[in-house]
């Protein structure tokens, strides 16, 4: 079995019905060992999909709402809308003048 870019390559299915995607598939997909990945009977043939799942510690970052924030947060940052302290003393200070 060759793996060549310009021919098709081969594979075989195996015991549980594994199977090997060449190296170069691989890294040009991006996947690696243990990713997950959608599989599909199409007209065609088979289909495989390499979905990259949210853990569910982190899916908070990725609502709408949250990354409507974080673009937000980009543009006020790009446009110079931002102020950075060198203290947390000076921080709150200035919270406080905004209470006043």
């Amino acid at each position: 079995m060759t793996e060549s870019r310009s021919r098709k390559p081969l594979t075989v299915v195996r015991d549980k019905g594994q199977v090997t995607i060449p190296v170069w598939i691989r890294e040009a997909a991006h996947l690696a060992e243990g990713d997950p990945l959608e599989v599909t009977l199409t007209r065609e043939g088979i289909l495989l999909r390499p979905r990259k799942l949210v853990d569910t510690t982190q899916a908070w970052f990725w609502s709408k709402s949250w990354q409507s924030g974080e673009r937000e947060a980009s543009g006020d940052i790009a446009a110079g809308r931002t102020r950075t302290y060198k203290s947390d003393k000076e921080f709150l200070r200035a919270l406080d003048d905004v209470d006043k």
